[in-house]
């Protein structure tokens, strides 16, 4: 049992985050996001950014580096319109910081997958 599952995860190991692929590399598996409503979308859906202090803003500028060298974000062009926007924040745990996406609008309007 312990042998197949070795085997099971070295088959698979490309899914699996590493120092230099930090999200793990599983392809063909992409989400679509299907909203319950049609365009032009609420404006709920349109939130502005949350307030922040010059230390969150710091580390909420270095949280967005990070994702767009993944290649999980990227910049928008100033004449690029966005039908959708989620607003995040800078949390601290032990003296860390974290990004945090605030969904709830964005979940109201999403059909369930399930």
């Amino acid at each position: 049992m312990k042998e197949k599952l070795i085997d099971l995860l070295f088959k698979y190991k490309n899914a699996f985050a590493t120092d230099k692929e930090p999200l793990g590399a599983i392809i063909g598996n992409e989400v679509d996001i299907i909203l319950n409503v049609e365009k032009p979308y609420p404006p709920l859906l349109r939130r502005p950014a949350y307030p922040a202090s010059p230390r969150a803003r710091e580390a909420l500028e270095v949280h967005i580096k990070a994702l767009m060298d993944l290649v999980v974000l990227r910049k928008v062009g100033n004449n690029e319109q966005l039908e959708v926007t989620t607003p995040v924040f800078i949390t601290w745990h032990n003296g860390k910081s974290r990004m945090i996406g605030d969904f709830k609008a964005l979940n109201t309007y999403t059909i369930p997958d399930r």
